[in-house]
Formats: C-alpha cells, structure tokens, sequence
C-alpha cells in the first residue's frame, strides 16, 4: 500500500531578505565582536563561555530525533535492503581510504616542515604534564575497538535518544526504516505521516534556535580568545602554520576527489554552505550544524537515504581534520624532544591512529587521548607520554582548521557515494550549486518547507 506525503513547500518566489537578516553576515559581525571582547576584556570573555554552551546544547536536544526522522523515511521511500546496505558499506570504505591518507599526508607535511623544530624541550620539565592532561581529559580514555563497535548497539532505544548517541540513533533508525520499508512500497501509511509530521516539527524548532546562532558564535570567540589570548599564536606559530597549511592543501585534495567523483565544484560547494561553515567556525563543533547540512545536500541533488547514513556515520568514521592535526602532533612531539622516529615508529603512529581517531567523537579531551595512546604505543623511551601536554597551549586555535575539514570532508563524502551509488540527482545538484531556482523535491521530503522558509 503506497501513501503520498503532502509537501507543505513554499511555491511562489521567495524574496530576498534584507541584507541584515543575512546569518552570514550575522555570524561573521558575532565572530569579530566576539575576539574583540576576548582581547579587550579577556576575564569577561572568559564568562560568555555559557552563551556558547547553550546554544550547542539546544542544538544537540533535536539532533537525535531529526537523524531519526530523515533515516527513516528516505530508507522507507527506497524499500531496498541491498541498497541501504551498498551505501554503508561504500561509506565505510570511502571513509577508510580518505582518513588513511589524511594521516600519512600529515606524516608528509610534518617530515617536509619540521614544526617542531627549535622547540628543544627537556622531557625533566614535563613532570607535571600528565596531571593537566588527566585534568583536561577528565580522566577519561577511548574506548577499544571493539567496545566502539559493541556500542553501536543501543543497550536501549530510550537510553539511544536520552544520551543522544548518534551512532546508536542511527543504528536503530536504519532497522526501523528496513522493517518500514518491509511494509510495502512506502511503508504504513499511518506510521509514515507520524514519522514525516515530526520532522517537520523538529525542523521547525531548529529554525527558531538558528536564531540564536550569532549569539552563540559570539559567546565561543569571546571565551576562546579571552581565555586562551592570543598570545599563543606566536609560540606555537610554526605548528599553526604547517596544520592550517597541510589543510589548505588537503582540501585541494578534496576538490579534486569530488570534481573527478562526483562533478561537484568545492568552491561552490563552499558558497552554498559558507552559513553552515561560519557557525561551525564560530562554535568550533560540526555537530551545531549537523541538520542544516543534511537539509542542504539534500535540496542539492543527494538521496536522502544516502545524506541521512552518510552524514551522521562520518561523524565518527570521517574525521578528515582531526586525523590530519594528529598526525602532524605525533611528529611536533618527537621534533620538540629532538627524537627523530624511525620510518617504522612513523607507520606504528599511523596504525594506532586509524584506530583510536574512530572513536574520538563526543569524548571529551579526545585529542590528547589518542595522543597518548599513540605516544605509548610508539615506545620511544625519549619520548613522555606527558609530553602531551605541550600541545594544550594550542589545541584550541587549531578547532578551526579541524572543524572545516571536517565538515567539507563529510559534504565531500556525501556527494561521492550519493554519485557511486546511483543516488545523486547531478542536474539538481548542478542548478543548486550555481544558485538557480528548482524545484520543489518530488519525494515530499519534510525539509523541504524549512529549507524555503530559511531561503
């Protein structure tokens, strides 16, 4: 039995908004205003940090039910296994073969800039490195391989969506969705209209916390910069400089993955999402904009079943900048202590590093912790694993270049395995990248009234 699903999207022309509306612009004024009272008056900087923890908390209370939502209902529309199977699988093994060379880029660029150089740190000073690390970590740790796989799993779907594990929400979602499309051609019709209902209704609250996304950029600049200064840029000018670098380049890379994959123009990809880049930058978290992003790979020609499992896996599986910042830390390290790794030790950090940069996601200190696990793994005697620590003066002026790479990595990933799976509209996805009117989504998706309503 097969339901069709009202659009309630807006048909007649949308006007412009005044320029002032324009969270771009909105954003970017958040940003700057947000350093200068960082720099000026660095201790009440340092307080607007709840501002910013708001409105990310806001953001994440909707996050697990919206991923809910879109999984369920595209894996319903396409009612086929086989192919909701194909498209995790090709995800896995984008993700895998992209965060490996990501890591072995940033062994490249380390080798080649030497960021560490000149720092010539004695390993007797770092006694106390181990305690800030455990303080900043909160004593946590990375969970195995294995128990990263195993809690996948939701020990319940209640407990899935009250500790917003995204993966778990996913996990559930994709089964839901299966037995769903089990049903028929689109599933119970009944349960299909709940289901598309409160999506929308979820869209619709995150259109109004969106209103609150220049406060929340506003509030992160200021804290970051009053209470790290900026100071540090000049200490650690050598490592920011060989990082933001090495993401320059990659994202190069990147270009030339989609261009020749999937057609897609990185460059207007950039523009079509510079709203959702700038709240990320702002913030430094992906997650804020996680939503509007599934919105706008979608309007721009990807499946929705191919945006819903892609999107949310990469979170976890396609940690493009993170994986590169670590592999270049490994090196800043070693040149910092004047240890010069063997090519093997190199290929050890690499190895631990595919490892524990997959379960990174939502661990707090997740960086030092793979660290760490790196730096023993590696058993270089001259090198502490309380040398850590020398990175904390950094760690947070490098959120900017992991949370772009990042994000583009995961928009990049979205078109590959849309087009290598038969599921990217490429016609659409032209006429949306070069800013021409199309029109509304033939699959009724529930996005498509927020997309119009934010235009």
């Amino acid at each position: 039995m097969s339901v069709t699903i009202e659009s309630t999207a807006v048909t007649d022309p949308v006007r412009k908004p005044p320029w002032y509306r324009s969270l771009f612009l909105q954003l970017l004024v958040a940003i700057v205003a947000g350093i200068l009272v960082g720099k000026l008056w660095p201790d009440f900087g340092a307080d607007l940090k709840p501002l910013a923890d708001g409105f990310i908390k806001l953001i994440k209370m909707v996050i697990a039910p919206i991923i809910f939502c879109t999984v369920v209902l595209g894996i319903a529309h396409v009612g086929d296994m086989k192919s909701v199977g194909r498209i995790g699988v090709k995800a896995l093994i984008y993700f895998e073969v992209i965060t490996t060379f990501a890591l072995l880029f940033g062994l490249l660029v380390g080798n080649l800039v030497q960021p560490g150089a000149g720092f010539h740190v004695d390993a007797q000073t770092l006694a106390t490195g181990a305690e800030k690390i455990a303080k900043t970590t909160k004593n946590g740790e990375l969970p195995h391989t294995v128990d990263f796989l195993l809690n996948i799993i939701p020990a319940s779907v209640i407990s899935a969506f009250a500790e917003n594990a995204l993966l778990q929400v996913l996990f559930f979602a994709v089964l839901f969705g299966l037995a769903l499309a089990k049903f028929g051609e689109n599933g119970p019709p009944v349960i299909l209209e709940a289901v598309d209902h409160i999506g929308k209704i979820f869209f619709t609250i995150i259109g109004w916390i969106m209103k609150l996304a220049p406060l929340g950029a506003f509030g992160a600049m200021a804290y970051i910069v009053g209470q790290y200064g900026l100071s540090a840029l000049g200490s650690y000018g050598k490592l920011i400089a060989c990082c933001y670098g090495a993401a320059v380049l990659f994202l190069l890379v990147l270009a030339v993955v989609v261009r020749v994959f999937a057609g897609v123009s990185l460059w207007k990809l950039v523009k079509y999402i510079k709203d959702e880049l700038f709240l990320a930058l702002g913030t430094a978290s992906t997650e804020v904009v996680l939503p509007r992003i599934m919105i706008k790979l979608t309007e721009a020609g990807c499946s929705r079943a191919t945006t819903g499992l892609v999107i949310p896996t990469g979170y976890s599986f396609n940690l493009d900048g993170a994986t590169l910042y670590l592999s270049i830390c490994v090196l800043f390290l070693a040149q910092a202590l004047g240890v010069d790794l063997s090519l093997g030790e190199q290929i050890t950090a690499v190895g631990v590093l595919m490892l524990t940069s997959k379960g990174m996601a939502g661990v707090p200190g997740s960086s030092f912790l793979a660290l760490s696990a790196t730096i023993s793994a590696i058993g270089h005697g001259s090198i502490p694993v309380a040398a850590v620590a020398l990175l904390l003066g950094a760690d947070r002026l490098m959120d900017s270049m992991r949370v772009t790479v990042n994000l583009l990595g995961n928009c990049v990933a979205t078109f590959v395995v849309a087009k290598w799976e038969g599921q990217l509209d490429s016609e659409r996805m032209r006429k949306v990248l070069d800013g021409e009117e199309v029109p509304p989504l033939k699959d009724k998706d529930p996005m498509v009234a927020y997309t119009a309503e934010e235009a």
